[in-house]
């Protein structure tokens, strides 16, 4: 199976929005300011995606834990 760069950065991004909205509640817990939430959960939107992204493609390439299917099933016989 082969994953298109379109699929990781669609996964990027959907993480992201996910992982922002986390970090905006945790940012208004800790600065009690929501100006301040929404700058930080901005920012760091943009930047995790990327590297989100560079992460997963480079995942893509090391073999660890993958093991190849075998291309033809075995039929059995009785």
């Amino acid at each position: 199976m082969v994953e298109k760069h379109y699929r990781s950065l669609v996964k990027a991004v959907s993480w992201r929005f996910t992982g922002s909205v986390d970090t905006i509640i945790i940012s208004l817990f800790v600065t009690h300011n929501f100006k301040w939430a929404l700058s930080i959960g901005g920012v760091e939107l943009f930047t995790k995606i990327f590297l989100y992204y560079v992460h997963e493609r480079v995942w893509h390439k090391i073999p660890f834990g993958r093991v190849e299917e075998p291309r033809d099933k075995p039929t059995f016989q009785i």
